[in-house]
Parts: structure tokens; C-alpha cells; sequence
């Protein structure tokens, strides 16, 4: 069972919302919050699965919210799938560096929150396609807010082919399979990738995948 907590200022949304997902037969909403810093407390709380958070709330921000329970430096296993009416590349970057591992837009169907929500309880991540395509065009433009290109240099080629094989979705010990090699030492290379690239999410070493030229969003 999925464990979930929701979180919305806009309460008929929020308990319509509620009432979606617990038809499904693998989703328990256990606590609904109406702003970021009630988000952070139900989630100490309660420690849920998945938390889903609206980006743009009042008295914390879903991005606040998502970098307190998710960011680097927190040990909460929760993951969060960020909703919002906004497809801007400026807002999809920031959730996503928070350490949102979703993004999800509240005009979409039910069906690809359902989904968005059990890709990141399995340790993957989801881009609605319009966020997906914001994204893949600052990366083919070259407008990306990033300057990795030195830090990527340092990385080996085995810290390469980790850095691949996590952003096509595979965990510790599918790439250990994969690459003949112990969990242990996936997650030694795993380790130093992100430290070179001082990156500390699965999105965000996605993006960096795809920027230099690892993989493709069609992967």
C-alpha cells in the first residue's frame, strides 16, 4: 500500500482529490495539509510514501515544502510529486532541484497522477509530457541553468555508465546486474557522480544524462 499525504490550499480540490486516489486499490491517503509548513509537519508526522504538494501555496510554498522533506540533507524516505496549473521550465527546474521527483499538472487526468505517484514510490521519477517538453527545449538550446560541463569531465566511465543507467530508471541492484559488479560498488560510483556533480536527486542526474548526451528523453 502507498501511503500519501495531500497537500492544497483549495480544500474542495484537495478532498476531490482524495477521493480519486483512494479508489484505486494500492493508495492509502493518510493526511491532507493546506500549506507547505503543515505538509512538513503531517510528513514528520507520518511519515508517508508519497507526499503531493501544489507548487504555489500560501505561508510556504510546495517548492519550501518539497526541499525540507526531500532536499539534500534530509533522511525522509518520502517522495514528492509536485502539482501545479504551470508548465513554465523556470518552475518545473526549481521543484525538481527542491527535490521534487514528479511534476504534474493539475489540468491532467487522475490516471497520470496515479501513475506519476507509483513511478516514484518505486524510486523513479515522472515529467508530465508538457513539462517533459519545456525542459528538453532549454536543454536543446542550450539555456539549461547549469555549469556541469567541467564537473562532467571528472567523472569515469564507470561513474558514466551509472550516471546512464540511473537516468533510464534502473536501481542499485539492477545496475549491479547489469554491470557485473556488487550493490556495493553501484553505490560507491553512485556516490562520487554525485559528489563531482554536486547533485543529490534522481532528476537531477537525469538532466544532467540527457545534457550530455547519455541518454535521450525517448529512453
Amino acid at each position: 500500500m502507498i501511503r500519501v499525504v495531500i497537500c492544497d490550499d483549495h480544500i474542495l480540490f484537495r478532498q476531490g482529490l482524495r477521493l480519486l486516489l483512494e479508489r484505486t486499490s494500492d493508495i492509502e491517503v493518510v493526511g491532507e495539509a493546506d500549506d507547505g509548513q503543515a505538509a512538513i509537519d503531517l510528513c514528520e508526522q507520518l511519515a508517508p510514501d508519497v507526499l503531493v504538494i501544489d507548487l504555489a501555496m500560501p505561508r510556504m510554498s510546495g517548492v519550501q515544502a518539497v526541499q525540507h522533506v526531500c532536499g539534500h540533507g534530509h533522511h525522509s524516505h518520502t517522495r514528492a510529486v509536485m502539482i501545479s496549473m504551470y508548465s513554465e521550465a523556470h518552475l518545473v527546474q526549481q521543484a525538481l532541484r527542491a527535490g521534487a521527483s514528479a511534476y504534474v499538472l493539475k489540468s491532467t487526468d487522475i490516471s497520470e497522477l496515479i501513475q506519476a505517484i507509483r513511478i516514484v514510490f518505486q524510486g523513479n521519477t515522472y515529467l508530465s509530457p508538457e513539462a517533459s517538453r519545456v525542459l528538453v527545449d532549454i536543454v536543446v538550446s542550450g539555456r539549461l541553468d547549469c555549469d556541469g560541463q567541467e564537473a562532467f569531465s571528472q567523472l569515469t566511465l564507470r561513474e558514466c555508465e551509472v550516471l546512464k543507467l540511473i537516468a533510464e530508471g534502473h536501481t542499485n541492484p539492477e545496475m549491479a546486474d547489469l554491470m557485473h559488479v556488487s550493490v556495493k560498488t553501484v553505490q560507491k560510483h553512485r556516490a562520487n557522480l554525485m559528489g563531482k556533480l554536486n547533485i543529490h536527486d534522481v532528476a537531477g542526474l537525469t538532466f544532467a544524462a540527457i545534457r550530455h548526451g547519455l541518454v535521450t528523453m525517448d529512453d
